[in-house]
Protein backbone atom coordinates (compact mmCIF):
# COMPACT_ATOMS: atom_id res chain seq x y z
CA UNK A 1 0.00 0.00 0.00
CA UNK A 2 1.23 3.49 -0.86
CA UNK A 3 2.39 5.73 1.96
CA UNK A 4 -0.15 8.34 3.06
CA UNK A 5 0.07 11.84 1.66
CA UNK A 6 1.83 13.91 4.32
CA UNK A 7 0.31 17.30 5.13
CA UNK A 8 2.40 19.36 7.53
CA UNK A 9 1.14 22.53 9.20
CA UNK A 10 4.23 24.46 10.22
CA UNK A 11 5.10 27.96 11.28
CA UNK A 12 7.79 28.87 13.79
CA UNK A 13 5.63 31.76 15.00
CA UNK A 14 2.63 31.11 17.23
CA UNK A 15 -0.83 32.61 17.01
CA UNK A 16 -1.35 32.13 13.27
CA UNK A 17 -4.37 29.81 13.47
CA UNK A 18 -2.24 26.81 12.57
CA UNK A 19 -4.02 24.21 14.73
CA UNK A 20 -7.49 25.52 13.87
CA UNK A 21 -6.63 25.32 10.18
CA UNK A 22 -5.23 21.81 10.60
CA UNK A 23 -8.34 20.53 12.40
CA UNK A 24 -10.70 21.94 9.79
CA UNK A 25 -8.67 20.43 6.94
CA UNK A 26 -8.57 17.05 8.69
CA UNK A 27 -12.34 17.05 9.26
CA UNK A 28 -13.03 18.27 5.72
CA UNK A 29 -11.04 15.36 4.28
CA UNK A 30 -12.83 12.90 6.58
CA UNK A 31 -16.18 14.27 5.42
CA UNK A 32 -15.09 13.48 1.87
CA UNK A 33 -14.55 9.87 2.88
CA UNK A 34 -10.77 9.92 3.19
CA UNK A 35 -8.96 7.95 5.87
CA UNK A 36 -7.16 10.60 7.89
CA UNK A 37 -4.55 10.21 10.63
CA UNK A 38 -2.95 13.01 12.59
CA UNK A 39 0.00 13.43 14.93
CA UNK A 40 0.34 16.49 17.18
CA UNK A 41 4.01 17.38 17.68
CA UNK A 42 3.32 20.28 20.03
CA UNK A 43 3.68 18.41 23.30
CA UNK A 44 3.31 21.62 25.33
CA UNK A 45 0.15 23.19 23.97
CA UNK A 46 -1.44 20.05 22.47
CA UNK A 47 -4.07 22.24 20.78
CA UNK A 48 -4.74 19.91 17.86
CA UNK A 49 -4.85 16.87 20.13
CA UNK A 50 -7.18 18.56 22.62
CA UNK A 51 -9.47 19.76 19.83
CA UNK A 52 -9.83 16.23 18.47
CA UNK A 53 -10.22 14.83 21.98
CA UNK A 54 -13.07 17.27 22.61
CA UNK A 55 -14.61 16.19 19.31
CA UNK A 56 -14.49 12.52 20.25
CA UNK A 57 -16.06 13.27 23.62
CA UNK A 58 -18.87 15.27 21.99
CA UNK A 59 -19.49 12.35 19.66
CA UNK A 60 -19.94 9.99 22.62
CA UNK A 61 -21.95 12.45 24.71
CA UNK A 62 -24.43 13.26 21.93
CA UNK A 63 -24.42 9.74 20.47
CA UNK A 64 -23.68 11.07 16.99
CA UNK A 65 -21.08 10.30 14.34
CA UNK A 66 -18.63 13.12 13.68
CA UNK A 67 -16.12 12.44 10.89
CA UNK A 68 -12.54 13.08 11.92
CA UNK A 69 -9.01 11.70 12.05
CA UNK A 70 -7.41 8.95 14.04
CA UNK A 71 -5.17 11.09 16.22
CA UNK A 72 -2.45 11.00 18.82
CA UNK A 73 0.32 13.11 20.28
CA UNK A 74 4.01 12.48 19.68
CA UNK A 75 5.58 10.55 22.56
CA UNK A 76 9.07 9.93 21.17
CA UNK A 77 12.26 11.84 21.81
CA UNK A 78 14.14 10.99 18.61
CA UNK A 79 13.45 11.37 14.90
CA UNK A 80 13.54 7.58 14.54
CA UNK A 81 10.82 7.12 17.17
CA UNK A 82 8.80 9.92 15.60
CA UNK A 83 8.87 8.10 12.27
CA UNK A 84 7.86 4.85 13.96
CA UNK A 85 4.87 6.58 15.54
CA UNK A 86 3.98 8.20 12.22
CA UNK A 87 4.12 4.83 10.47
CA UNK A 88 1.96 3.23 13.14
CA UNK A 89 -0.79 5.84 13.21
CA UNK A 90 -0.67 6.39 9.45
CA UNK A 91 -1.07 2.73 8.51
CA UNK A 92 -3.88 2.42 5.98
CA UNK A 93 -4.51 6.18 5.92
CA UNK A 94 -4.88 8.31 2.82
CA UNK A 95 -3.58 11.40 4.57
CA UNK A 96 -1.22 11.83 7.52
CA UNK A 97 -1.34 15.29 9.12
CA UNK A 98 1.27 16.81 11.41
CA UNK A 99 0.57 19.85 13.56
CA UNK A 100 3.84 21.40 14.73
CA UNK A 101 4.69 23.82 17.57
CA UNK A 102 4.95 27.55 16.97
CA UNK A 103 8.68 27.63 17.63
CA UNK A 104 11.92 26.31 16.17
CA UNK A 105 11.84 22.58 16.81
CA UNK A 106 13.91 19.70 15.35
CA UNK A 107 10.84 17.47 14.89
CA UNK A 108 9.00 20.29 13.13
CA UNK A 109 11.95 20.81 10.79
CA UNK A 110 12.09 17.11 10.02
CA UNK A 111 8.42 16.70 9.10
CA UNK A 112 8.37 20.00 7.20
CA UNK A 113 11.26 18.82 5.05
CA UNK A 114 9.49 15.50 4.38
CA UNK A 115 6.04 16.98 3.64
CA UNK A 116 4.12 16.25 0.46
CA UNK A 117 2.04 19.35 1.16
CA UNK A 118 3.53 21.96 3.48
CA UNK A 119 0.99 24.46 4.82
CA UNK A 120 2.38 27.61 6.44
CA UNK A 121 -0.38 29.75 7.94
CA UNK A 122 0.52 33.38 8.57
CA UNK A 123 -1.25 36.50 9.73
CA UNK A 124 -1.21 39.40 7.29
CA UNK A 125 1.58 41.34 8.95
CA UNK A 126 5.26 41.85 8.26
CA UNK A 127 5.96 40.37 11.70
CA UNK A 128 4.72 37.06 10.34
CA UNK A 129 6.16 37.64 6.86
CA UNK A 130 9.59 37.87 8.47
CA UNK A 131 9.43 34.10 8.98
CA UNK A 132 9.87 33.53 5.25
CA UNK A 133 11.52 36.71 4.02
CA UNK A 134 13.11 39.99 5.10
CA UNK A 135 11.92 43.21 3.46
CA UNK A 136 13.47 46.64 2.99
CA UNK A 137 12.20 49.13 5.58
CA UNK A 138 11.52 51.82 2.94
CA UNK A 139 10.46 50.02 -0.22
CA UNK A 140 9.05 46.83 1.39
CA UNK A 141 10.76 44.84 -1.33
CA UNK A 142 12.18 41.45 -0.35
CA UNK A 143 15.87 41.69 0.53
CA UNK A 144 16.59 38.05 1.28
CA UNK A 145 15.08 34.75 2.29
CA UNK A 146 14.72 33.92 5.95
CA UNK A 147 16.42 30.91 7.51
CA UNK A 148 13.10 29.02 7.42
CA UNK A 149 12.51 29.69 3.72
CA UNK A 150 16.06 28.60 2.92
CA UNK A 151 15.49 25.41 4.91
CA UNK A 152 12.38 24.55 2.91
CA UNK A 153 14.04 25.56 -0.37
CA UNK A 154 16.95 23.18 0.28
CA UNK A 155 14.56 20.41 1.32
CA UNK A 156 12.64 20.81 -1.93
CA UNK A 157 15.84 20.62 -3.98
CA UNK A 158 16.88 17.39 -2.23
CA UNK A 159 13.38 16.03 -2.65
CA UNK A 160 13.42 16.81 -6.36
CA UNK A 161 16.73 15.00 -6.85
CA UNK A 162 15.48 11.90 -5.05
CA UNK A 163 11.98 12.01 -6.48
CA UNK A 164 12.46 9.37 -9.18
CA UNK A 165 14.55 7.02 -7.05
CA UNK A 166 12.27 7.08 -4.01
CA UNK A 167 9.02 7.56 -5.94
CA UNK A 168 8.20 10.54 -3.74
CA UNK A 169 5.87 13.33 -4.72
CA UNK A 170 7.21 16.82 -5.30
CA UNK A 171 6.62 19.03 -2.28
CA UNK A 172 3.81 21.57 -2.65
CA UNK A 173 4.34 24.54 -0.32
CA UNK A 174 1.24 26.64 0.38
CA UNK A 175 1.37 29.85 2.40
CA UNK A 176 -2.09 30.44 3.88
CA UNK A 177 -3.10 33.98 4.75
CA UNK A 178 -5.22 33.91 7.91
CA UNK A 179 -6.95 36.79 9.72
CA UNK A 180 -6.78 39.18 6.78
CA UNK A 181 -9.75 41.12 8.16
CA UNK A 182 -7.46 42.91 10.63
CA UNK A 183 -5.15 44.28 7.93
CA UNK A 184 -5.57 47.76 6.48
CA UNK A 185 -5.71 48.08 2.69
CA UNK A 186 -2.26 49.69 2.23
CA UNK A 187 -0.50 47.09 4.38
CA UNK A 188 -2.37 44.30 2.61
CA UNK A 189 -1.18 45.57 -0.78
CA UNK A 190 2.41 45.66 0.46
CA UNK A 191 2.17 42.10 1.75
CA UNK A 192 0.54 41.06 -1.54
CA UNK A 193 3.51 42.42 -3.46
CA UNK A 194 6.09 40.91 -1.11
CA UNK A 195 4.43 37.49 -1.17
CA UNK A 196 4.16 37.56 -4.96
CA UNK A 197 7.85 38.46 -5.28
CA UNK A 198 8.99 35.84 -2.78
CA UNK A 199 6.74 33.10 -4.19
CA UNK A 200 8.51 33.45 -7.54
CA UNK A 201 11.87 32.93 -5.83
CA UNK A 202 11.07 29.87 -3.75
CA UNK A 203 8.04 28.43 -5.51
CA UNK A 204 5.30 28.45 -2.89
CA UNK A 205 1.64 29.09 -3.62
CA UNK A 206 -0.55 31.53 -1.71
CA UNK A 207 -4.08 30.77 -0.54
CA UNK A 208 -6.64 32.74 1.37
CA UNK A 209 -7.23 31.16 4.76
CA UNK A 210 -9.50 31.74 7.74
CA UNK A 211 -10.61 35.19 8.82
CA UNK A 212 -10.58 36.30 12.44
CA UNK A 213 -13.93 35.08 13.75
CA UNK A 214 -15.15 34.37 17.27
CA UNK A 215 -16.84 31.18 16.06
CA UNK A 216 -13.49 29.41 15.62
CA UNK A 217 -12.62 29.95 19.28
CA UNK A 218 -16.12 29.07 20.45
CA UNK A 219 -16.07 25.68 18.74
CA UNK A 220 -12.93 24.42 20.49
CA UNK A 221 -14.57 23.07 23.71
CA UNK A 222 -16.96 20.88 21.72
CA UNK A 223 -14.43 19.94 19.06
CA UNK A 224 -16.95 20.86 16.40
CA UNK A 225 -16.04 22.58 13.15
CA UNK A 226 -17.93 24.78 10.75
CA UNK A 227 -18.42 21.75 8.52
CA UNK A 228 -20.60 19.96 11.10
CA UNK A 229 -23.96 21.03 9.73
CA UNK A 230 -26.86 19.95 11.90
CA UNK A 231 -24.75 19.96 15.08
CA UNK A 232 -24.07 23.68 15.44
CA UNK A 233 -27.55 25.07 16.03
CA UNK A 234 -28.69 28.23 14.31
CA UNK A 235 -26.00 29.88 12.21
CA UNK A 236 -25.73 33.47 11.11
CA UNK A 237 -24.53 34.82 7.80
CA UNK A 238 -20.96 35.24 9.07
CA UNK A 239 -20.86 31.55 10.02
CA UNK A 240 -21.97 30.52 6.56
CA UNK A 241 -19.31 32.75 5.03
CA UNK A 242 -16.72 31.19 7.35
CA UNK A 243 -17.78 27.71 6.27
CA UNK A 244 -17.20 28.69 2.67
CA UNK A 245 -13.74 29.97 3.66
CA UNK A 246 -12.90 26.50 4.95
CA UNK A 247 -14.18 24.80 1.82
CA UNK A 248 -12.28 27.18 -0.44
CA UNK A 249 -9.07 26.64 1.53
CA UNK A 250 -9.33 22.84 1.27
CA UNK A 251 -9.99 23.13 -2.47
CA UNK A 252 -6.98 25.43 -2.89
CA UNK A 253 -4.69 22.89 -1.24
CA UNK A 254 -5.32 20.60 -4.26
CA UNK A 255 -4.89 17.44 -2.25
CA UNK A 256 -4.98 14.09 -4.10
CA UNK A 257 -8.28 12.62 -2.98
CA UNK A 258 -8.21 8.82 -3.48
CA UNK A 259 -10.87 7.46 -5.79
CA UNK A 260 -13.80 5.70 -4.16
CA UNK A 261 -13.42 7.49 -0.82
CA UNK A 262 -16.30 9.92 -1.27
CA UNK A 263 -19.08 7.46 -0.48
CA UNK A 264 -18.70 7.32 3.30
CA UNK A 265 -17.51 9.71 5.98
CA UNK A 266 -15.38 8.40 8.82
CA UNK A 267 -16.32 9.12 12.45
CA UNK A 268 -13.86 10.77 14.81
CA UNK A 269 -11.72 8.26 16.69
CA UNK A 270 -10.33 8.32 20.20
CA UNK A 271 -6.53 8.68 20.60
CA UNK A 272 -4.77 5.51 19.51
CA UNK A 273 -3.25 5.13 22.98
CA UNK A 274 -6.78 4.64 24.34
CA UNK A 275 -7.67 2.14 21.64
CA UNK A 276 -4.98 -0.35 22.64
Amino acid sequence: MAAPHRIVFANEKGGTGKSTTAVHVAVALAYQGAKVAALDLDTRQKTFFRYCENRAETQLRRNVELPGPVFDICHGDTIEVLEEEAERIGEGADFLLFDTPGRDDPFARHVAASADTLVTPMNDSFVDFDLIGHVDAESFKVRKLSFYAELIWEARIKRSRAQIEQQRREMDWVVVRNRTGFTDARNQRRIDQALTELSKRVGFRVSQGLSERVIYRELFPSGLTLLDKGHLGELGTSHLVARQEVRSLVANLRLPMPSGREEAARPATRPVAEMA
